[in-house]
């Protein structure tokens, strides 16, 4: 099974033969030098494959932290100088052979260096496949502030190869998963359906269904690359998901909550603010409400620590003139962006989940 799809300014492409693109693209002889971002969990299960394919060429390994906190102002810099003192010129690639963290911090270290080199993004976690690789927002966090610094920058290519999902545990499956159903809820209830049977590295669909939803994100963005309208759908369950992925960031441990999980939860809060707000039927909201509440985590939050949460909100890069904005949804499919809700709402909506068996 392989895929592609031809973009004005980068490729995607998906599948095993995309070893044989990739390899194309790397041998054309436009770089004066190759660098491959990693993390350490990438560079252990995930680099010996990717150096296998693609032997002949010399690369220049960078490696960091496994985590959100690689995504600071300090890795940065530490990218940048070591880049500086390995011989990068304007005329190298960076390749981004990771999930999440990797291709937000590789893209921003490679779009900002130099004023910009290019850079290909890999992606090795389900997340980065459907989501975080795709669409050119590259960036880091701010403390613990999600993705508050960053440009938007597209790769020169995006290269998916589904066998590294085998080097993935479940729950980092089931983080990627919330994207991909995310992306049922802004788009139609068919493959929102198909994609809430219970994650599993098994599931015969499974490769068809990344794909699907990597077509939609990056319809939706080519339509929309610097989120003025339709681009803000994306961010579906991500106003809360952030703020409580901010919030745990600050007060539990690292990797308390994956992203995916806390976008779980942000997606049932902002289901319930549909349904009071946008009339989104209340059928859908109970069902939907728990099919996902299976797939995630059980997360409790007490009254300070919701309000905490709401603090967070704030700082949400969506907001403007001092509004704070969600995406809400009249049904699946329809949806309505940049529209506020009151905290006492959002308590509301707390309750609710916090209902949920």
């Amino acid at each position: 099974m392989s895929y592609s799809i031809e973009n004005t300014d980068h490729i995607i492409r998906f599948g095993t033969a995309a070893w044989s693109d990739l390899n194309t693209l790397l041998k054309s002889g436009q770089w004066s030098s190759i660098f491959v971002l990693t993390d350490e969990s990438s560079q252990k299960f995930c680099y010996p494959i990717f150096k296998e394919k693609i032997k002949q060429l010399e690369l220049k390994l960078l490696t960091i932290p496994q985590g959100e906190s690689s995504k600071s102002i300090e890795w940065t810099q530490k990218l940048w100088e070591e880049l500086s003192e390995n011989g990068g010129d304007r005329k190298s690639l960076m390749i981004n052979l990771g999930g999440g963290v990797v291709t937000d911090l590789g893209g921003f270290v490679a779009s900002t260096f130099r004023r910009g080199i290019d850079f290909i993004n890999v992606p090795t976690t389900l997340l980065s496949m459907v989501d975080a690789a795709i669409g050119g927002k590259t960036g880091i966090d701010l403390g613990v502030l999600k993705n508050q610094i960053g440009v938007v920058a597209q790769p020169k290519a995006i290269i998916i190869f589904p066998e590294f999902l085998e080097t993935l545990p479940e729950r980092e499956l089931t983080s990627g998963w919330m994207e991909m159903v995310k992306h049922g809820f802004i788009s139609n209830e068919q493959y929102l359906a198909n994609c809430l049977i219970t994650p599993n590295k098994a599931n015969p669909d499974l490769k068809q269904l990344i794909w699907e939803s990597v077509k939609i994100k990056n319809e939706v963005v080519t339509q929309d690359p610097y989120e003025l309208g339709r681009r803000k759908t994306l961010n579906f369950g991500h106003t809360l998901g952030h703020a409580i992925e901010s919030y745990c960031l600050d007060h539990r441990p690292e990797n308390f909550m994956k992203h995916g999980e806390a976008v779980g939860i942000g997606m049932i809060l902002a289901l319930y603010l549909s349904h009071i707000t946008q009339g989104f039927p209340k059928t859908k909201l109970s069902h939907f409400s728990e099919q996902l509440k299976k797939l995630l985590p059980e997360f409790r939050f007490d009254k300070t620590a919701q309000e905490q949460i709401i603090s967070y909100l704030i700082h949400d890069k969506k907001n403007a003139h001092g509004r704070i904005n969600f995406v809400l949804l009249r049904d699946i499919g329809n949806y309505v962006i940049d529209c506020q809700v009151t905290n006492a709402q959002i308590f509301e909506a707390f309750n609710f989940w916090q209902s949920l068996e």
